[in-house]
């Protein structure tokens, strides 16, 4: 557990700027690289450990290049791959797989989905190590190849089916596949834990900038299972969008990430005169979070802090980025704690376990860890350690 501020990576989750987001993205008819760290739903906040949050994404050209190096380093330890391929027939009732034009295939809804319902439970088809050791040496394509030796017909199936990128158009597959299967793997691969693996069906969930993503996913350790939920309720024939980078920066800024591929999103489509000003509300969020942070250093007081966490819940309902809301009030709910306002203390929590419950599910650590704080506030590892203040509760926020 750790104070807001103390995040362990300065650029990394895909939920909050102050614990990082990394980049990514392909061509418009193609998924995006997808990089490697701990979970989407990384915390710089107080309450869930490190391990279970965070997504990082990086470019593509580090992004692969790290995935290739872990896949040398443990190829030169002559380990095995987990091959854990999990296909869940329930899909089918939430959404299929479709043509988009323009985009490639993405996931569309059958029905209304609610705000928090699981949208995919998936084990990996399999994993490797993330290491960036620059001495090992091996055949990181032969990693990959037996890998989907190890997996299921349907397993095999469903990664050759996955589109990749860094190949030139003239490259035929059939002339070589593991160069093939390596490609695949770079541009798809996501982080699980201290390993980075394939998730098929998650693979298929296109990127949404800022406010245009719908659907959140993180990983469980305890499970070995990578889990998406719904941000926001999706209505009947909606696309399902996730994000694979911090969307919270100006639209140029986004599309550098993207290397100047012009996203089609909603809020990248926005008109130049709402686009700026959209952009703003997203850099004073940035800069916003970063100022939170310094309460772990003392150069805020407490009431600054949850002043502070009240604006950037403002402007997350003004520009309609709901995600990283979770972790916000727990990053509250450490405030209040130390500063011995029991009553803030319980009411973030509170938030905190709603916002938990959307994006992580449920039955997530995340959530049984706030229903312990609202329970006995005096029982957060934070309580007591600044001087007593009363700092502000959840009221007036919407």
């Amino acid at each position: 557990m750790r104070s807001p501020g103390k995040s362990a990576t300065k650029a990394g989750s895909s939920n909050r700027s102050q614990a990082g987001v990394l980049d990514i993205q392909s061509s418009p008819n193609k998924p995006q690289p997808r990089e490697a760290s701990s979970s989407q739903l990384d915390s710089a906040g107080p309450i869930i450990p490190v391990t279970q949050r965070r997504l990082v994404r990086k470019s593509w050209a580090w992004g692969a290049l790290v995935l290739l190096l872990g896949l040398i380093l443990y190829s030169s330890r002559g380990e095995t791959l987990l091959s854990v391929p999990d296909y869940d027939d329930d899909d089918a009732t939430k959404f299929v797989v479709a043509d988009l034009p323009g985009k490639g295939k993405g996931l569309v809804a059958v029905r209304d989905i609610e705000q928090g319902e699981l949208l995919i439970r998936e084990k990996p088809l399999f994993r490797v190590p993330f290491s960036s050791n620059v001495f090992a040496a091996s055949d990181p394509k032969g990693i990959i190849a037996k890998g989907l030796r190890d997996a299921s017909s349907e397993g095999r199936d469903a990664f050759l089916n996955l589109s990749y990128i860094g190949l030139p158009d003239t490259f035929d597959p059939a002339a070589d596949p593991q160069r093939h299967a390596l490609a695949i793997f770079q541009t798809n691969a996501v982080s699980a834990g201290d390993m980075v693996g394939i998730f098929p069906r998650m693979a298929r969930l296109n990127h949404g900038c800022a406010s245009a993503f719908n659907s959140v996913y993180s990983w469980r350790e305890r499970e070995g299972a990578l889990v998406v939920h719904a941000l926001k309720p999706i209505p009947e024939g909606s696309e399902l969008l996730t994000t694979y980078f911090d969307t919270k920066r100006p639209r140029d800024d986004r599309r550098r990430v993207l290397y100047w591929h012009s996203c089609t999103c909603s809020v990248c489509s926005l008109p130049e005169a709402k686009s700026r000003a959209v952009d703003r509300q997203l850099s004073d969020m940035t800069n916003e979070y970063g100022r939170l942070a310094t309460w772990a250093e003392g150069q805020i007081t407490g009431l600054e802090a949850i002043r502070t966490v009240h604006l950037l819940w403002r402007l997350g309902t003004s520009t309609g980025y709901w995600s990283e809301r979770g972790r916000l009030a727990a990053d509250a709910a450490w405030v209040a704690a130390a500063h011995h306002d029991e009553r803030a203390a319980r009411s973030w929590a509170a938030l905190a376990k709603q916002w938990y419950t959307y994006e992580l599910g449920a039955d997530s650590a995340e959530v049984e860890e706030t229903m312990r704080i609202m329970a006995d506030p005096t029982s957060h590892p934070a309580w007591g350690t600044r001087q007593r203040l009363s700092v502000g509760d959840t009221r007036g926020l919407r």
